[in-house]
């Protein structure tokens, strides 16, 4: 998606979410297939004396109450969203030290590997570490994203500089 495309979405969504949702304006993440819509929500208010296991499942229980809550605006709105775009739509929320997102797409990625990266998936698998191969590809993919995020960010800003200057382009 384009820069200018991106930034319509963000647009639309800034006018079309209700004001009280969020804290702030909600992180956007767009892919081919998807778009994520996560906001923050105000923390639960506990006692100074409060366990983190007792903080953990306030947030849990905010975030469980804002899915609730909103879900039929929730669903008018991704509708609206994924004819626009015809991408999927999924949301998530962030109280405190808690993340949750909400029914997001899995995709089905087809790739060939050779026998050394195979072994590495079974490998995976054997140890108990992922129950399929398919499992253990996602937890690879996850582990280079987690230890790599800082080049990935900066791909991703590239590109975004290269999609930006074909846009301006002749034939534009």
């Amino acid at each position: 998606m384009s820069a200018e495309k991106t930034d319509k979405l963000r647009g639309w969504l800034a006018g079309r979410l209700p004001q009280e949702w969020f804290e702030g304006e909600p992180e956007i993440t767009v892919d081919r297939d998807e778009v994520i819509v996560v906001g923050r929500l105000p923390a639960p208010t506990v006692g100074e004396e409060t366990s983190e296991a007792e903080s953990e499942a306030a947030e849990a229980g905010r975030i469980k109450q804002f899915r609730e809550d909103t879900r039929e605006r929730r669903i008018e709105i991704a509708r609206e969203l994924e004819h626009a775009t015809r991408r999927k739509v999924a949301w998530g929320a962030v109280c405190g030290d808690t993340r949750e997102i909400f029914t997001s797409l899995s995709a089905p990625v087809m790739t060939r590997l050779r026998q050394p990266e195979r072994r590495v998936l079974d490998t995976l698998v054997e140890a108990g570490v992922a129950r399929s191969r398919s499992d253990a590809l996602a937890w690879c993919v996850r582990l280079v994203a987690k230890n790599t995020e800082t080049w990935l960010a900066d791909l991703r800003t590239a590109m975004e500089g290269v999609a930006r200057v074909r846009d301006e382009g002749p034939g534009a």
